[in-house]
């Protein structure tokens, strides 16, 4: 079910792509944040907490603000093939970095996920465009190329985030969700031709909801709960509960203490068994 959703959502995604700019697509995504975070909660067994909650709307709010200062027409243009390799080697670089091993993994992977995915959806734009205005032949070397990249960065995008959500839900994904747009939204404004609307003011809503985007992302990453962690105090208080109790019972009765000692740390008893009986000694028959 999961890999016919991603297959339903990717469709969808390469269609949005024809009619619209990769800085209106990408932020799109962050919508799965709204289903995730309570879904999250609940397949762990607990409720969405109110840090979980605000992270999210705050995450929300600030890609809704670039959303708005990044609407624009529809793409007409697309990677030549000497950018598209660039993208794609600068992308694999960040990636092996972020997939170093090292602290906080969960969020590293899910930021190489991210790149990985906006650099991914780049590239379906230039393979589109190129075969709605025919300006490259679809069957040509070029569009080949792309999009045998297309495949491997939507593979390793995918490979990466379900890595980073072995440590749960809410943060990895809000990373992933900051990470897309933001690699898109370079690359649109970079190579693309693609501008914010409103002129200064549109730069400063921009640099405003990802300011307040990243401020909900850091907020769900402090709300990731840890159960494991929570639960190992308890069991080492309810052990050392345990200790004293017997360690009590050993002062108070003999019995006690015996019954408390580790398995293996009592001295052994010889056994008692009958003594062989010399010869010459008389005995009854």
């Amino acid at each position: 079910g999961s890999v016919l959703l991603n297959a339903s959502g990717a469709l969808l995604h390469v269609v949005a792509l024809r009619y619209g700019a990769l800085t209106v697509v990408q932020p799109l995504g962050a919508l799965t944040l709204v289903a995730a975070v309570p879904l999250g909660a609940r397949l762990a067994g607990r409720r969405a907490g109110a840090a979980e909650w605000r992270g999210t709307a705050l995450t929300l709010a600030g890609l809704a603000a670039i959303l708005v200062a990044a609407s624009g027409p529809a793409p007409d243009d697309a990677l030549s093939a000497p950018e598209a390799l660039a993208v794609a080697a600068v992308t694999v670089a960040l990636m092996g970095t972020l997939a170093w091993p090292g602290a906080r993994p969960g969020l590293r992977h899910a930021t190489a996920s991210g790149f990985a995915s906006g650099v991914a959806s780049a590239l379906t734009q230039t393979v589109t465009v190129a075969a709605a205005d025919r300006s490259v032949p679809v069957l040509s070397l070029q569009v080949a190329g792309v999009a045998l990249l297309v495949a491997a960065f939507a593979a390793g995008g995918l490979l990466l985030s379900q890595t980073a959500y072995r440590g749960g839900l809410g943060a990895p994904l809000a990373v992933v969700t900051l990470a897309n747009p933001l690699a898109a939204a370079v690359i649109g404004l970079a190579l693309l031709g693609e501008r914010l609307r409103g002129g200064p003011l549109g730069v400063v809503l921009a640099l405003a909801g990802a300011g307040l985007a990243s401020w909900g992302v850091v907020q769900l990453t402090r709300a990731t709960p840890r159960p494991e962690a929570a639960a190992r105090p308890e069991a080492a208080s309810a052990g050392a509960s345990r200790h004293a109790a017997s360690a009590g019972a050993a002062d108070e009765h003999p019995v006690a203490a015996v019954l408390a000692l580790e398995p293996g740390s009592a001295a052994e008893e010889p056994a008692l068994v009958p003594r062989r009986q010399e010869p010459g000694q008389l005995t009854a028959r």
